[in-house]
């Protein structure tokens, strides 16, 4: 009987043994699925690659994917998403310098999470102009208000107008575009009270003020530059002093607001040099042999713009050693190619065809490069050293063009020509005293001065 009951209760285990391990094998799908990574068709994923960068480096700069992956997981949420020129141009730079201060982490990731909404907003959940407002709770724990407005049905998130509905949507989230970036309170304040702190500690010096001799009144300051418009200064005194394979950085006009992104635009144009094939040399210069890529972004960023004559692969291949030894000379050649307007193949051809022969400032001082029409097509360069446009227009963005020539230029050589002066020296013969000059006629008149050297000079 014991042997009988200790096999029963064995048998009993076995059973509670087996119940236990298909109780686990169930729950393991729900486990892998809640520990699994994001689903590659979540609206974070559409966030990262939409055109919404500005907004897309902002959240990683905040460290908050990770969050914002754990709060998608649990719930849909909404996303405001500020256009980018919104968080490029229209911001404050000094408010977007405070927000990427390392120590401003905490302000910039509120300011992120006040844009979220951890509940879907479709637009047909707003509220209409004659319901009011509804109040949101974002995941800053800050309350953000949806209004419309008119009968057009203008919605708005807080002050920010929202421009373009359901811009991305994702089973799991929404993202709509909006004008502008809004800034909870505490942000602002947080702001505020940096500045105050800074401009207490630290008094920005200013001059004396000017006065007028003309008008004998005090000078009025310059009215500030808007946005967008060209530089005040100069191409030459924003470039870097001569050249270098480190350039150093140049004041430009524009100054730390870069209205323009000029590295990406020349990343774009030597790329398109590349994929348009013949150029690869002319790119080798620019990014490995030379620093100019990096200054010429520079130039673009500080409202500058470029025509690049670019010499094709056959063209370079012809230069010698001794043309590219010479330090900086590839800099010096490339600085020749590089006119500091706005030419297309069309400005071009069309100047040249009204004025005949033209001349073009270069960024080698003071060498100018001329063109002229030449078999219905635009010469550049004298005799023999000259170049014809090959392949016109290979980019064209409004800030930089790069036309393709068919050779390499260089500036007409300054002939010094030295004129040598024949220098007749006169011998003058040597003068007779009156007395020897009175005996040699005498001499002369009976044939006896061939006697007398005297006599005969």
């Amino acid at each position: 009987m014991a042997i009988m009951g200790f096999s029963l209760f064995f048998k009993f285990l076995l059973l509670l043994s087996g119940f236990g391990v298909s109780m686990a094998l169930q729950e393991t799908p729900f486990v892998a699925k809640n520990l699994g990574q994001i689903s590659s068709n979540s609206v974070l994923v559409a966030l990262l690659d939409s055109h919404y960068t500005e907004l897309a480096e902002l959240v990683e700069k905040a460290l908050l994917l990770q969050s914002l992956e754990e709060s998608v997981g649990k719930h849909n949420i909404t996303i405001f998403a500020p256009k980018n020129e919104a968080l490029e141009r229209n911001l404050d730079p000094e408010f977007k310098r405070f927000l990427l201060e390392p120590g401003n982490l905490k302000s910039l990731q509120t300011l992120l999470l006040y844009h979220i909404v951890p509940t879907r907003i479709e637009p047909h959940s707003w509220p209409n102009s004659t319901s009011g407002s509804i109040l949101h709770r974002t995941l800053s724990n800050h309350n953000v208000e949806l209004s419309s407005e008119d009968s057009m049905g203008v919605k708005f998130i807080g002050s920010a107008k929202v421009i373009n509905p359901n811009a991305v949507n994702r089973p799991d989230g929404v993202i709509h575009g909006i004008e502008q970036l809004l800034i909870p309170q505490s942000v602002q304040q947080d702001f505020n009270s940096r500045r105050n702190l800074r401009s207490i500690s630290a008094v920005k010096p200013e001059g004396a003020p000017e006065v007028d001799p003309r008008t004998h009144r005090l000078k009025k300051p310059d009215p500030p530059v808007k946005p967008g418009s060209p530089p005040v200064l100069p191409i030459y005194d924003a470039m870097a002093p001569g050249p270098s394979l480190a350039p150093a950085p140049a004041p430009g006009p524009g100054g730390p607001h870069h209205h323009f992104n000029g590295m990406r635009q020349v990343k774009d144009f030597i790329q398109t040099l590349i994929q348009y094939g013949g150029y690869n040399e002319m790119a080798d210069i620019l990014v490995n042999l030379t620093s100019l890529a990096t200054e010429m972004g520079r130039l673009v960023s500080e409202g500058y713009v470029l025509t690049v004559l670019a010499p094709n692969d056959e063209a370079m291949a012809k230069l010698t050693t001794d043309q590219l030894s010479e330090p900086g000379a590839p800099e010096q050649i490339i600085y020749y190619h590089i006119i500091p307007e706005y030419q297309t193949e069309e400005s071009m051809y069309n100047t040249v065809r009204r004025f005949g022969k033209v001349s073009y400032d270069t960024l080698r001082l003071p060498h100018k490069v001329s063109a002229q029409e030449a078999d219905g097509s635009v010469k550049f360069g004298h005799a023999d050293g000259s170049a014809y446009l090959f392949d016109p227009d290979i980019y064209t963005d409004g800030r930089i063009s790069v036309q393709g020539i068919d050779g390499v230029l260089f500036p007409p050589e300054e002939k010094t020509k030295e004129e040598k002066k024949t220098i007749k020296v006169a011998t003058a013969k040597p003068r007779r005293g009156k007395l020897l000059e009175v005996a040699c006629r005498m001499l002369v008149a009976i044939g006896q001065d061939s006697h007398f050297s005297t006599c005969q000079i």
